[in-house]
């Protein structure tokens, strides 16, 4: 490698990046074996680098931008539009395939999968927590969410609380507490807890392989006691804790201090590669080490023996179209909103809420909308005077209808 070969000025996020290539992974393992449709959540989104180059892997980028095929020139358009003016973000972004979560909006993940899986029975929305995520408040308040999550007529989520430790400069507050205490507020939250930790690759992938199909084949439990009415109560769903050290396979010490496993991996863990040579050299051992050669073959594609490890058309989770509104989209029955405009024979003859109007409105669509339309209530007081509250009158609505407050 030479100097030339690094941009002038890195950014991006590496301390994440390998836990979710590792979820990734496995998640396609269990697409493949078992033909689960999958839609992913990244919580920690300014993990985009792995978002980004899997969706490169699976094809589905070079589907949506045909300029940047799967090969060894798609490969470098691909790694120098990323973070640069007019390319691609360095986070998570909606040009990412697969995505509808913002990867710069920390705290909001288990939100956005909650949403998409009610109304949706048939699929698994698996959510990586980041733990520096995980000590937001909009995320504390959405462990809940589960409470609402009905096993008939609703998908699944499956959160993976990705603890490796550090946020950008500090260590976790979820990644000190002992896995006893851990499980005891995960358990309060209403979830079954499965643990897999370590930083030996081989035996956390195998630890990891074995608890996500373990986790399915209680999710498929809950399932049919549900639907076939053996099912009392309000189910235990399943939660994976991963504890992997942050930027796990990176380089392990630069310049006399500790990275790997450290905040100090969270971005670049080699900035100074382009004016010292001894952090080029330890880039290219770094790189060197994942035996590219191994995956690619002379023309920069991936090589065939992997192409059975990749699930296909809309299995593919940079592919699913649960992440497409445009291929699933169903059109609401709305009423015709000029029924229940207000008759007025002069200015100032009658005094009336405009939320309650809208609330006679909102009653009909629920009515012409049992199973598609949801309620989503934000409430805000100040001064113990409430600033923002809509009152619906005369709606009779399903228990898992009426969803917990969301901000």
């Amino acid at each position: 490698m030479q100097p030339a070969h690094i941009k002038p000025r890195l950014l991006g996020h590496w301390g994440t990046s390998p836990g979710i290539n590792l979820v990734w992974a496995h998640l396609n393992r269990l697409v493949v074996q078992r033909g689960q449709d999958v839609l992913l959540m990244i919580g920690p989104g300014h993990g985009g680098p792995a978002a980004n180059a899997n969706a490169w892997l699976e094809g589905t980028w070079s589907e949506l931008y045909p300029d940047v095929p799967r090969d060894a020139a798609g490969m470098l358009k691909l790694f120098r539009q990323f973070s640069t003016p007019g390319g691609v973000p360095s986070h998570v972004s909606p040009p990412t395939p697969g995505s509808i979560h913002e990867g710069g909006e920390l705290g909001y993940v288990l939100t956005h999968a909650f949403g998409a899986a009610f109304d949706n029975p048939d699929l698994l929305v698996a959510a990586i927590v980041g733990d520096g995520e995980a000590e937001t408040g909009p995320l504390e308040g959405s462990w809940k969410g589960i409470s609402f999550l009905h096993p008939v007529r609703d998908g699944t989520v499956l959160p993976i609380l990705h603890l490796n430790g550090y946020k950008i400069a500090n260590p976790t507050v979820l990644a000190r507490k002992s896995e006893s205490e851990l499980r005891g507020l995960l358990e309060g939250h209403g979830y079954e807890v499965y643990v897999v930790a370590g930083d030996e690759p081989a035996r956390v992938h195998d630890a990891l392989a074995e608890t996500l199909f373990a986790c399915h084949d209680r999710i498929g439990e809950i399932r049919r006691g549900a639907r076939e009415g053996g099912w009392r109560g309000r189910p235990r769903w399943p939660l994976i804790v991963l504890r992997t050290p942050k930027g796990w396979t990176g380089p392990r010490e630069v310049g006399g201090l500790p990275v790997e496993g450290t905040f100090r991996s969270h971005q670049v863990p080699l900035a100074a590669v382009r004016e010292d040579k001894s952090q080029l050299a330890m880039l290219e051992q770094w790189l060197r080490s994942y035996k590219p050669e191994e995956l690619f073959d002379e023309k920069g594609r991936p090589v065939a023996r992997l192409e059975k490890h990749r699930p296909k058309g809309d299995k593919r989770i940079s592919a699913t179209p649960h992440a497409n509104g445009g291929k699933i989209l169903r059109k609401l029955g709305l009423p015709d909103i000029s029924r229940f405009a207000l008759e007025l024979t002069a200015p100032g003859v009658r005094s009336h809420e405009s939320t309650r109007q809208l609330g006679t409105w909102l009653r009909d669509v629920f009515r012409e909308n049992p199973d598609r339309f949801r309620l989503c209530v934000g409430q805000a007081r100040a001064s113990g005077q409430a600033v923002n509250e809509l009152k619906i009158e005369s709606v009779k609505l399903r228990p898992a209808h009426v969803v917990a407050p969301v901000a």
